[in-house]
């Protein structure tokens, strides 16, 4: 049986041993390798479960809403579209499809695993907006505390005296991640109010005057950040479950 070729260029048959050499050299063959086990694994997750369950009508009217938006409602001009792009009505149609059932898929593993998930990465998720003067001595800092205590100006004494590029902006800093916070200074914003002054604070050598200007709590409220999250755990499942195949690559 005569073996196709995996390329033709410039009516030139490109073999798949020599495409394989050409990604190797490049050295983008693991990543070639790695979205076919991708699309393997969730193509065989998919048709194992009995939980994924995609309405056509689903499937056509999202195909009317992409060919309205992208002014495709002349069939010719659609045509035209699919040829210049490269595939057909079935394999656009299929595409579409399997887009719901991947997203199906997503929800079905992710969101029993969601709430635990949320608290455990919730420290990175919850976020701080603080202002900052920073100098290199506690005498300083001390002294500015006080005269801050006293009625003067944080913003203009971050402006005179912080070595903190954000001086320009009377050192204003976030928002900011609170688990990237150094642990010194995170137990005592997440005991302070908005508008409370902290420290001196040493850090990394320098001294700290910090206050609080606005706590930004995470919560699975948040559409985008919930979405975030299931992308998260589903790319840990599909890794895990790529892990666990035994892969063959056979060139000759």
């Amino acid at each position: 049986m005569e073996t196709l070729p995996f390329l033709t260029v410039d009516d030139q048959p490109l073999s798949w041993q020599r495409a394989v050499k050409y990604l190797q050299t490049s050295g983008k063959l693991g990543q070639f390798v790695g979205e076919i086990l991708r699309q393997y694994t969730i193509e065989q997750e998919i048709q194992t479960r009995e939980d994924i369950d995609i309405s056509p009508a689903l499937t056509e009217q999202a195909i009317i809403d992409f060919r309205l938006k992208n002014q495709l409602t002349d069939p010719q001009q659609f045509q035209e579209w699919l040829k210049n792009n490269g595939t057909d009505y079935a394999t656009f149609h299929n595409s579409v499809n399997l887009n719901f059932k991947i997203e199906k898929l997503k929800e079905v593993i992710t969101q029993p695993k969601l709430p635990e998930y949320f608290i455990e990465r919730k420290i990175y998720l919850d976020r701080v907006v603080v202002s900052r003067i920073i100098v290199n001595n506690r005498e300083l800092a001390e002294e500015l505390h006080a005269q801050i205590e006293e009625g003067a100006s944080f913003e203009q004494l971050a402006r005179e005296y912080s070595l903190a590029q954000d001086k320009i902006v009377n050192g204003m800093m976030g928002p900011i991640s609170r688990g990237t916070m150094p642990d010194k200074l995170r137990a005592a914003i997440d005991v302070a109010n908005p508008g409370d002054l902290v420290g001196p604070i040493e850090i990394e050598e320098s001294y700290g005057l910090f206050r609080l200007e606005q706590f930004l709590s995470a919560s699975l409220e948040d559409t985008q950040l919930k979405q975030a999250l299931e992308n998260e755990l589903f790319e840990k499942w599909l890794a895990e479950k790529i892990q666990k195949l035994t892969v063959k690559l056979q060139v000759n």
